[in-house]
């Protein structure tokens, strides 16, 4: 039922959250050991075989995964509605490059506008006079260091890895705005961007408690339904990881013994297309037969802020040699981390 049903019901608003958190944290307690029945009981396959173990994975992973991202998203979203794009300009505006790169970066973790949002997003802030380079930490920060990827490793590896890995996207997107700042590359913005005027008018209309509370839900549903294959196929691919590739491959291919692992799956992260809620499934399977904490984290970092549509619709603002720039500082930033951190927790 709508929210829009439930007030032509007339069902007090506390009662449905109250309601909506019951059945969350019933299906969260539930989960593990119904996933468990339904492969070694339904299915009858053998617990510590390939196979069984790989659907026990997947079958506890996915509603686990999914249970992460509704109530998490759903509560953000309710906080989110307070920010709005034309807010966040303003407030970048008119700041020095340093202050603003960490202003800018710590925006986007409470702001994860998405890739397709990038072009009017860079447009506005480039019209409010944001600083060319406080307008990348930003677009670095937004992608990469968002709720969803902060409380799925919150929930799958814990609040250490969470605060680590949340602290090292900072530092990427803020030292990335500080040198590409520094190169004054504003001449390879497209031309058009430069005289294009977009509104910066804030909305005069307060909603309402309720209100916000359904555009909340609104919003994680349309996340949701956005985002479900990606975790789907994430987690199908770390169940297949987790029950079928040997660890010695993984080890020998990207482990602490090869020098290059970080750079070689900084590179092969880039080109694929995916989220945090697809990406981190896959990470917690290649952590699970030894890859370094360091190599799997610039693996995820790759893959959620320098995908290959992401660079196609930026494109759209930025000259090549400006884009190229961007991927190069961005790229070398999360090398570097993925190296200090496997030294770390060598």
């Amino acid at each position: 039922m709508t929210s829009a049903a439930l007030r032509r019901a007339h069902v007090p608003m506390p009662v449905v959250v109250g309601v909506a958190a019951a059945a969350w944290l019933v299906a969260w307690f539930v989960n593990l050991p119904l996933a468990n029945w339904l492969a070694y009981g339904a299915l009858a396959l053998e617990q510590g075989s390939h196979l069984g173990d790989a659907v026990a994975f997947f079958l506890y992973d996915m509603p686990k995964v999914l249970l992460l991202l509704t109530g998490i998203v759903t509560i953000v979203s309710f906080l989110r509605s307070f920010v709005s794009p034309a807010r966040v300009r303003q407030a970048l505006a008119g700041r020095g490059t340093l202050p603003g790169a960490v202003a800018a970066a710590s925006f986007g973790i409470i702001t994860p506008f998405c890739s397709c949002s990038a072009v009017p997003l860079f447009i506005g802030f480039v019209e409010a006079g944001v600083p060319l380079g406080v307008t990348f930490a930003f677009l670095v920060a937004s992608p990469m260091v968002n709720e969803v990827a902060i409380v799925l490793l919150w929930g799958l590896f814990g609040p250490g890895i969470a605060l680590a890995y949340m602290a090292a996207g900072l530092a990427v997107a803020i030292v990335s705005g500080l040198v590409i700042g520094r190169l004054g590359l504003e001449r390879y913005v497209e031309d058009y961007v430069w005289t294009i005027r977009a509104g910066s008018t804030l909305p005069t209309f307060k909603p309402t408690l309720a209100d916000r509370i359904g555009d909340a839900w609104r919003s994680t549903a349309d996340i949701l339904r956005r985002v479900w294959p990606w975790v789907v196929g994430g987690i199908a691919v770390g169940a297949v990881i987790h029950g079928f590739v040997p660890t010695e491959l993984v080890v020998a291919v990207g482990g602490s013994g090869n020098p290059l692992a970080v750079p070689a799956l900084v590179a092969l992260g880039v080109p694929l297309y995916s989220n945090a809620a697809g990406t981190i499934p896959i990470v917690e399977a290649l952590i699970s037969k030894g890859l370094p904490l360091g190599s799997a984290l610039a693996f995820m970092m790759a893959v959620t802020a320098l995908s290959v549509p992401e660079m196609v619709i930026l494109r759209r603002v930025m000259k090549p040699r400006l884009l190229a720039t961007f991927v190069g500082v961005v790229s070398a930033g999360i090398i570097t981390i993925g190296y200090l951190f496997n030294a770390l927790t060598a």
